[in-house]
């Protein structure tokens, strides 16, 4: 008989690593977000158990190495430490950070540590993911050539995506960016939706899983949910779990769409570790471990050899600054960016997508020559509009001094319907052919 995938996943650690003599520390001191402790033989991000008490049993934390000081260990914890007092005993976990996988994910809602929070029972699932992976190798990632279909009109048409493509969301507060993913969520022709929610308020979890996503995209998706209030270290493993379940999923030769909210509070929770463990604050007071961990991470979504990642990260730009430090790192690993506009949100127009700050780098790759054409066309007619847009609010622009203005003019109610969708509109069957027609109308 065949051990279980798990136990296989067990086993393979420990002929890597022997077990060997427990060597166990002690808790010298918990300030902050630290806890340093002593007589500890544990390497740099190794995981390990805090316990309440000076012998084994009872509650414990789970913890990582993050620095060594001479004889003293650095951990920050992945959980509450109330309880946790000097002498206690630290246990090297001796085996990785792993999660639960399987198909039994599907449906569920789970924490950063993989377990269901929804109310829904145990889960049943078939092996343990490994949290922490290497990037696939450039060589061996197969190119993107095929698109996805999200089934929101303007990306589809203007900024087609490509299956393994990552792409980032930049918005501020209250523009949309929520329902927006909640749609391509139900929508986008993927096998599999890894929703991640990091930071976020509790509030809004339940909210999106029951309004916005609804059953029939909760049905095919994993939400991981880390909400503000859960340790530093926690917000920033809850990243690094999403993107190992979509890891597993894509091994199996499915594509996976991960849709992650937001990087910039992952970033801004390794900002709390970093400077907790004594990190320099460089830009706006983002330590240099941010700027480390944004491509480590960003880099594992893609194609694989077998199944793609589509990653869709959004970046909460403050005040619509989109050069501050972490928009700025995210817009150059990623493969293109979609700006959403508050004043076309105020303005009602849903999804407040500006087209012409925004870009797709593969369209080229996964569009047709005609498609191509069709959405250069209506970019330009955007921008000559864009020009004369503020002569036209005070009765300024005059006709017939460009034709080629006069044309973006007419244009520009047809194209300005055609980018709004509402949210119980159906998705459109060829967005692209419904771009052409409205151009062929003008």
């Amino acid at each position: 008989m065949t051990a279980p995938p798990a136990l296989e996943h067990a086993l393979a650690q420990l002929r890597t690593a022997p077990a060997g003599p427990a060597a166990y520390g002690r808790i010298r001191s918990v300030v902050g977000l630290l806890v340093e402790a002593t007589g500890l033989q544990a390497a740099l991000g190794e995981l390990c158990y805090l316990h309440e008490g000076e012998r084994p049993g009872g509650r414990r934390v789970k913890a990582e190495v993050v620095g060594i000081r001479e004889a003293t260990s650095v951990l920050i914890p992945l959980e509450p430490t109330a309880g946790l007092r000097a002498g206690g005993l630290v246990e090297p976990a001796r085996l990785p950070l792993t999660v639960p996988v399987g198909l039994a994910l599907l449906g569920r809602v789970v924490d950063g540590a993989g377990r269901p929070i929804d109310g829904r029972g145990p889960l049943r699932v078939e092996g343990q993911q490994p949290v922490h992976a290497e990037p696939p190798s450039p060589l061996t990632r197969r190119l993107i050539a095929e698109p996805l279909a999200t089934g929101v009109r303007s990306l589809d048409a203007l900024l087609t995506l490509g299956k393994g493509q990552r792409i980032g969301i930049f918005a501020g507060s209250g523009v949309g960016k929520s329902t927006l993913l909640g749609m391509i969520a139900r929508r986008a022709q993927a096998d599999v939706n890894v929703i991640a929610m990091i930071g976020e308020r509790g509030r809004e979890v339940r909210e999106f899983v029951e309004d916005t996503l609804g059953p029939e995209g909760l049905a095919r998706s994993v939400v991981v949910a880390v909400t503000g209030d859960q340790a530093a270290m926690s917000r920033v493993k809850g990243a690094s779990v999403s993107m190992a379940i979509a890891e597993h999923f894509r091994d199996q030769g499915q594509d996976v769409l991960l849709m992650m909210d937001s990087v910039t509070r992952v970033a801004q929770a390794q900002r709390e570790v970093g400077l907790a463990v004594g990190e320099p604050p460089t830009t706006r007071g983002y330590t240099p471990s941010v700027f480390a961990l944004l491509p480590r991470l960003l880099e594992r979504a893609g194609p694989g050899e077998r199944g793609t990642i589509t990653g869709i990260f959004t970046v909460l730009v403050d005040g619509g600054d989109m050069d501050e430090p972490v928009a700025d790192a995210a817009r150059g690993i990623l493969d293109g960016h979609v700006v959403l506009s508050r004043t076309l949100a105020q303005a009602g127009h849903f999804p407040a997508i500006d087209v012409l700050q925004s870009v797709s780098r593969v369209m080229p790759r996964v569009t047709t020559p005609e498609h191509g054409r069709a959405a250069d066309e209506a970019r330009r007619l955007l921008a000559d509009y864009a020009k004369v847009e503020d002569l036209i609010r005070v009765g300024a622009y005059e006709r017939g001094q460009d034709p080629a203005t006069d044309r973006a003019v007419d244009a520009h109610p047809a194209l300005a319907a055609f980018l709004q969708q509402t949210v119980g509109e159906p998705p459109p069957p060829d967005a692209a052919a419904d771009l052409a027609a409205v151009l062929a109308g003008l």
